[in-house]
């Protein structure tokens, strides 16, 4: 028994031995480096932004006055043409004939009226000698009326065909660019049918999509800016100058336009660009979208502690989620080291280290 005994005695010892090491064998959690940014307060407007695209305010489809097939297109898509150009021509043939039938109407009307003229002036002396009677000199009266109204006509009708003959050549009725082409060479056209379309870039618009609640809160803008994704550094003022009356009936939102003041050579027909819409600048950090982390529903920052490098859970109150980070109302305070990467992570009270400095100040 005691034998027994003392063997599960050896091996408690052995066990609570093994237990101690590996106690003090357990590493200490590592230091987890991060990026940060200070918190820096500046002026930031109150903005909301939306999407559209630069078209010009004036665009007209063109076409031929009158039907036939296209045998000539001078323009490409993105052409620039003046007043007084040649965009497309249509067979003549037919228009040269019609023509050339008006202009012999016109010279067979004529004869007729010279001759009625005539008639009529030999009419009137033997009226006034007394060899023919009143009736017979009316009946001239009124061919040489209906002949001298038949010249007219023929006059008239003929104007209109030579007219015709020339609308086998469609030109630029304004200076512009050619945004789209409907009309091939080989194609029948009818009268009025648009082949092109002619845009006028003296005046440029951004065309966006407002929902209707936000269609208020943008009448009421006190500034309205316009940024080119293809070259966000530069803001353009713009200005409301139309909302439809109506929502589409696919999106249900409502379409705006709004003019760009003084656009400028860099402003090009069919560029991407924000509308931002928004009253007076506000007091507000600026955070990259990844410092900010979600728990609960509610948004928080990580703040590290200077003094022990330690972070902690900070909530924040949110204003705006913008395309170059998110604003901070409240809840941070002036030169606060704020984690901008890897928030989710971290947990309360894990030591980290600076990847690199916090800048200066936040991009605004």
């Amino acid at each position: 028994m005691n034998r027994i005994l003392s063997l599960r005695l050896a091996t408690i010892a052995l066990i609570l031995a093994a237990t101690g090491c590996a106690k003090h064998a357990v590493a200490p959690d590592p230091i987890r480096p991060v990026l940060s940014q200070k918190a820096v307060a500046t002026k930031t407007a109150d903005q909301t932004a939306y999407s559209g695209e630069v078209r010009a305010r004036y665009e007209t489809d063109l076409g031929f006055r009158i039907g036939g097939k296209v045998i000539e297109r001078k323009v490409d898509v993105g052409a620039e043409v003046k007043k007084g150009d040649l965009l497309a021509r249509l067979d003549p043939a037919d228009a040269r004939l019609n023509a050339d039938a008006a202009r012999a109407q016109v010279a067979a009307a004529e004869a007729e009226f010279n001759f009625a003229s005539s008639e009529l002036t030999r009419y009137k002396v033997l009226l006034d000698k007394g060899f023919i009677g009143e009736s017979a000199f009316e009946a001239k009266q009124n061919t040489f009326n209906s002949a001298r109204a038949k010249f007219a006509a023929a006059r008239s009708q003929a104007a209109v065909n030579i007219n015709q003959s020339a609308y086998t050549s469609l030109y630029a009725d304004q200076d512009g660019v050619i945004t789209s082409i409907t009309g091939e060479v080989g194609q029948v056209v009818a009268a009025g049918q648009a082949v092109m379309r002619l845009a006028r870039p003296e005046e440029m618009e951004v065309v966006i999509n407002v929902a209707e609640s936000k269609i208020a809160e943008l009448q009421k803008a006190q500034q309205v800016l316009v940024r080119l994704w293809a070259q966000p550094d530069k803001i353009f003022r713009g200005k409301v100058r139309e909302i439809a009356p109506n929502a589409d009936a696919t999106t249900r939102t409502f379409s705006v336009k709004v003019s760009i003041l003084k656009p400028g050579p860099d402003v090009k027909l069919g560029m991407t660009a924000n509308v931002l819409a928004g009253g007076s600048d506000t007091e507000a950090v600026l955070l990259p979208l990844t410092a900010i982390y979600s728990q609960n529903g509610k948004a928080g920052v990580w703040v590290v502690d200077p003094q022990t490098s330690k972070v902690a859970l900070r909530s924040v109150e949110v204003g705006q989620y913008r395309e170059d980070g998110v604003t901070i109302l409240s809840g941070l305070k002036a030169g606060e080291n704020i984690v901008t990467a890897g928030v989710h992570k971290l947990i309360p009270g894990q030591t980290v280290r600076l990847a690199q400095p916090a800048p200066a100040d936040a991009r605004s």
